[in-house]
């Protein structure tokens, strides 16, 4: 050997590579100056996009499949897992089910309701609203989620607006069908969750819940011939006018209950909800969030800026949901020693 080739072992780089290494450093530094976040977005990008693959190879094969078949299927999965805390009270995957076919016996057994049958739910945050709304889903029909803080007017265009052939009101909330109910149309049944009820007509639902079987329903009730069929139906505040529904299909649960999944939250994350499950963000995002993970989550009954952290931090929250004005509320709290 000659003694440049002691001196340079190795075969000599073409003259564009060093320019190349260059320009793909300084494009590595530009990227990092001027889009930080280019490939977290990236990969929420490709995420988003594999799920839309996966929901239009199911809609090619013929396959539907559901939020609520998700969550049965958890619950033979994973049936002793909290899914729901409410007010320190662990509610399993298996509670959960099984008292949902509960209330899907119940009106299974009075034959007042068939498939795709509208039922207007008026309650608020408590872990019978979420019983409720998964009995009449396996029934097969579409549920009405009703704000609880619009009374008389608004909330009787709600009611009529929908065509409910029933309406389901929380033990809390007897005042306000007392002042509907006088106007409330004569064809629409009225059920409330309690053992005894003082209106005429109308029927309790507890004591038939607890009395009823814990047996699945027939699962072509709950089964839907495609995605695009309507599911539920979520009213507009009513700021600029009288509230209007909103038409959900099961697409759109789908699309809605990916959401903490695409933004990386898992199946160990322990999500703390106060947001009303009368609107999307509390009952898509939230509940259905939880099912396509399988995690647990924390159910509010309202939301408290003083017991807000405290909670948190009793109960290992990972995930908050907030909208508006929340943390605004929030960061004006005062600083309390230990929830830090």
């Amino acid at each position: 050997m000659n003694g440049w080739d002691d001196l340079y072992p190795f075969p000599m780089l073409p003259s564009w590579v060093p320019g190349a290494a260059a320009g793909i450093v300084s494009l590595h530094l530009l990227q990092k100056l001027l889009f930080p976040y280019f490939w977290a977005d990236l990969r929420y990008l490709l995420k988003v996009l594999m799920y839309g693959l996966r929901m239009e190879m199911y809609r090619l094969q013929g396959r539907v499949v559901t939020v609520l078949d998700q969550f049965v299927k958890l619950a033979e999965k994973q049936p002793h897992k909290p899914f729901l805390i409410y007010e320190g009270k662990v509610h399993t995957y298996r509670d959960v089910d099984r008292r949902s076919n509960r209330v899907a016996q119940v009106f299974l057994h009075h034959g007042v309701l068939k498939k795709g049958d509208t039922v207007a739910l008026l309650m608020g945050n408590e872990p019978d609203f979420i019983h409720v709304w998964f009995g009449l889903a396996k029934l097969g029909c579409v549920v009405a989620f009703l704000n609880f803080n619009i009374r008389s007017r608004s909330l009787l265009h709600c009611v009529s607006s929908c065509e409910p052939k029933m309406l389901v009101v929380g033990a809390d909330l007897l005042g306000t069908l007392e002042e509907i109910l006088p106007n409330l149309q004569k064809d629409v049944s009225v059920w409330i969750m309690t053992k005894d009820s003082t209106f005429p007509s109308v029927h309790t639902l507890l004591d038939k819940v607890e009395a009823a079987s814990e047996d699945p329903v027939p699962v072509n009730r709950r089964s839907a011939n495609n995605l695009k069929s309507s599911v539920l139906y979520i009213f507009t505040s009513g700021t600029t006018g009288l509230p209007k529904a909103a038409v959900i299909s099961h697409m759109q649960v789908l699309k809605g209950a990916a959401g903490l999944w695409a933004f990386g939250a898992t199946a160990e994350d322990i999500i703390y909800i106060t947001l009303p499950l009368y609107h999307s963000a509390a009952s898509l995002l939230g509940i259905g969030g939880c099912i396509e993970l399988g995690a647990t989550c924390v159910l509010k009954k309202k939301f408290s800026a003083s017991q807000f952290w405290s909670d948190c931090k009793k109960y290992n929250v990972t995930v908050i949901q907030y909208i508006g004005e929340l943390c605004r509320y929030l960061c004006s709290q005062p600083v309390v020693s230990g929830t830090k």
